[in-house]
């Protein structure tokens, strides 16, 4: 490439990264096949895996976006607060238990 070239693509160290890669791109034959068949592999790795991993749960539990939030709301919390609150009647019982003991 001559120094006139070079000054059509850019004084800017990106634009000089940029058309550096374009440039090699273009150049490239066996290469280009070879990125195709990565860019495929890629396109139906991540297809397949997000129907594997990630099923839409949620689509037999709720109808409308509201229930499919409540239903989340309560998967995540009601849960919890449940076991907290077995948790203190436990404690609650524990507790009368040794007052009558004593």
């Amino acid at each position: 490439m001559t120094q006139g070239e070079d000054k059509l693509r850019g004084d800017n160290w990106l634009q000089r990264v940029f058309y550096f890669y374009v440039d090699g791109f273009k150049a490239m034959t066996l290469g280009r096949t070879l990125w195709a068949i990565i860019a495929i592999k890629v396109v139906i790795f991540f297809v397949i895996v997000r129907f594997i991993f990630f099923p839409n749960y949620l689509a037999g539990k709720a109808d409308t976006d509201e229930q499919k939030a409540d239903y989340v709301r309560h998967e995540l919390v009601g849960e919890q607060q449940e076991t907290r609150i077995e948790s203190m009647s436990r404690n609650a019982d524990t507790v009368s238990d040794t007052i009558t003991d004593n």
